[in-house]
C-alpha cells in the first residue's frame, strides 16, 4: 500500500461512526480527555503545528483537534503514527489498552470484566444466538433490526463492544463454557443467507472447543423450563457467583445464594432438556448442509 493511500485510509476511517466519545460515560470521557491532553502537549512541546502534525499521522487538521480536546476516540493507527512523530518511547501507543475500551457501552464493559474473570459461563439464549458466539455480519444484523433503530455511531460501537467480549475464548487457562440455544433461533437466517452460513460454521467451529458444551433445545420437546426467558450465570475462582434470569428478580443482575440456587437448577433443568453436545453439532451441520 502507497503512503497516499494509506494516508486516504485513515482520513475516511476517522469519519466512521463509532468512534465518538458518549457524554454520559464519565470514565470514557476522562480517559480520552487525558490521552487528548498529553497528545496536544507533546505535539506543542516538540513545536509541530496541529496542520503539520496531521500530515504526518494521516488525519486532518480538523481531526487532530477533535482528539486533543476530547471529543473523538482514536484509533490504535493514530496512537502508533503520533507516538513514532512525537518520539514518546512507546507511551502514546500504550495508551490504547484503555482508549480501545472507551468505545464500548459502560453496561457492556461491566460485562466484559465479569466474563474476563469467570472460571465458568453458563448461558440460555432463547431469541437470540447469545452474544459470545455471534459472528461480526450477525451481530450487526441484530442490532441493526432493533426498533426504534440505533444511530450508526451506537450501531457501532455495539458491534465492536459484542465482538471484544469474544476474548474470553482465547484465555489461559480456558474457561468452562456451555450454551443452550433454540432450535427456532437456528432456522432463522438472520443478515441473509451467506451471513447465515458463517454463523452456522461459528458456533461448529466454538462448539467443538475442548472447553466449550454447545447445545440445541429442539422445537419438539414436550417440557421445556426455560419459558420464562434468558439466564445467563458466572462462577469466579473464589467461589462466588453471579446470574440474570429475564423470569426472576426482576432481570437484574443476583449474588444471592438462594438465588443462584434457583438459577442453577432452571439452567441444569434446561441443559438436561436438550440435545446432547453430540446431537446438537450434527443438526448444525445438518442445518448448515440445508442452507
Amino acid at each position: 500500500m502507497t503512503v497516499e493511500a494509506d494516508t486516504d485510509r485513515l482520513k475516511s476511517e476517522a469519519d466512521e461512526p463509532g468512534w465518538e466519545v458518549d457524554p454520559d460515560d464519565e470514565w470514557g470521557v476522562a480517559v480520552i480527555t487525558t490521552v487528548g491532553r498529553q497528545l496536544k502537549l507533546r505535539r506543542e512541546a516538540v513545536g509541530m503545528r496541529a496542520a503539520e502534525f496531521g500530515t504526518v499521522v494521516g488525519y486532518g487538521e480538523d481531526m487532530v483537534y477533535k482528539i486533543e480536546g476530547g471529543k473523538r476516540i482514536p484509533r490504535r493507527e493514530y496512537l502508533d503514527k503520533a507516538d513514532e512523530a512525537l518520539d514518546a518511547g512507546g507511551l502514546i501507543a500504550a495508551a490504547w489498552e484503555d482508549v480501545k475500551k472507551v468505545r464500548y457501552p459502560k453496561k457492556v464493559r461491566e460485562l466484559g470484566k465479569l466474563e474476563a474473570k469467570a472460571v465458568e459461563i453458563g448461558v440460555y439464549e432463547c431469541n437470540i444466538v447469545a452474544g459470545l458466539l455471534q459472528t461480526p455480519e450477525h451481530a450487526r444484523a441484530v442490532i441493526e433490526a432493533a426498533q426504534p433503530p440505533y444511530s450508526p455511531d451506537d450501531v457501532e460501537r455495539m458491534v465492536a463492544a459484542r465482538l471484544a467480549r469474544r476474548s474470553v475464548f482465547e484465555r489461559s487457562p480456558a474457561p468452562a463454557l456451555s450454551f443452550v440455544l433454540e432450535e427456532g433461533v437456528l432456522r432463522r437466517p438472520i443478515g441473509g443467507t451467506m451471513a447465515w452460513r458463517q454463523q452456522l460454521e461459528r458456533l461448529l467451529e466454538v462448539g467443538r472447543l475442548h472447553n466449550v458444551v454447545l447445545q440445541v433445545m429442539p422445537m419438539n420437546c414436550e417440557t421445556h423450563s426455560g419459558m420464562d426467558g434468558r439466564i445467563e450465570l458466572l462462577k469466579f475462582a473464589d467461589g462466588t457467583a453471579v446470574g440474570r434470569a429475564d423470569g426472576a428478580f426482576s432481570g437484574r443482575p443476583t449474588s444471592d445464594p438462594k438465588h443462584l440456587r434457583i438459577l442453577d437448577l432452571r439452567y441444569g433443568t434446561i441443559r438436561a432438556q436438550a440435545l446432547s453436545p453430540r446431537e446438537s453439532l450434527a443438526f448444525i451441520e445438518q442445518l448448515l448442509g440445508e442452507t
